[in-house]
Parts: structure tokens; sequence; C-alpha cells
């Protein structure tokens, strides 16, 4: 059974991140069942440092997971 308080709560933290760190620019941020993780796309396309400096502040651990409909994707795994 899934945890949705969890799911919210590092919905915000990832948020809050994203907008600090790049501005806001979030395109989508869903919690995707069959994968079991946060799904994250933003409408930049930033440069590869700025990837990795993005991902070292979030609060789980994100992968990078391509290019989406909008801009780059991000994976949280729960």
């Amino acid at each position: 059974m899934t945890d949705f308080d969890s799911v919210w709560r590092t919905q915000d933290e990832i948020r809050t991140v994203v907008n600090a760190v790049l501005g806001e620019c979030i395109w989508n941020l869903i919690y995707n069942e069959r994968r079991m993780a946060i799904e994250l796309e933003i409408t930049k396309c930033p440069e590869e440092e700025e990837v990795d400096m993005l991902i070292n502040q979030f609060p789980v651990p994100a992968d990078y997971d391509g290019v989406g409909s909008k801009g780059t994707k991000f994976v949280f795994y729960m």
C-alpha cells in the first residue's frame, strides 16, 4: 500500500529544491504507481553541471530520466 502522505511531502520538498535552484520551471510532478516513483519534468534543459547540482540537493535519490515532451525528466524512487 502506498503512503501518499509521504509522497506528497516528498513532492513538496522536490518542488522547493527545483524552485530554489532553477526557478519556477516544473512542467509535471506526479507519482507513478506502476514505477513506484515520483516523476519530475522541468521546462528547462540544464547543463550537466546544473543537473548534478540539482540531483545532489534532492531529499531522496534521483536519477536523470532523459528528455520529455517539454524538457528534462528526473525520477525519484520511493
